[in-house]
């Protein structure tokens, strides 16, 4: 079970850091299309939480320095994609509201699954 939690670690970890920076860095492409539905200083918020979330999923848990962050960097995964999911479906966008989904099904499983039953232990202890 600990094998599977990494990799899903590690998918939603490349996931939401490609989103974040995504959100930090626009290709002019798209820069103008992501302003008109989101502000800028929202997009900066938005793309610094999801690259944070992206390094707590994977850094306390192979430092084992403070592991309990891989479990709050779930739950602040979660938060983004319930908004997230809500927001796609308030524009009729469906499939991006079913990609969230199943990114927020995948956090709650990390999250429940390394507070309760394969908990990374801290560096030193018992």
């Amino acid at each position: 079970m600990n094998i599977v939690l990494w990799i899903v670690q590690v998918l939603l970890a490349v996931a939401f850091f490609a989103h974040g920076w995504l959100f930090l860095s626009p290709p002019a492409a798209i820069a103008e299309q992501m302003n008109a539905s989101l502000p800028r200083w929202f997009q900066l918020f938005l793309g610094v939480a999801e690259v944070l979330a992206a390094v707590g999923l994977i850094l306390p848990g192979l430092t084992r320095i403070l592991p309990w962050l891989v479990t709050w960097a779930a739950g602040g995964i979660m938060i983004v994609t319930v908004s997230a999911t809500a927001l796609h479906l308030v524009r009729g966008e469906m499939s991006s509201a079913a990609i969230t989904l199943v990114l927020l099904i995948m956090a709650a499983f990390v999250a429940y699954m390394r507070q309760r039953v394969v908990p990374i232990r801290a560096r030193g202890a018992a």
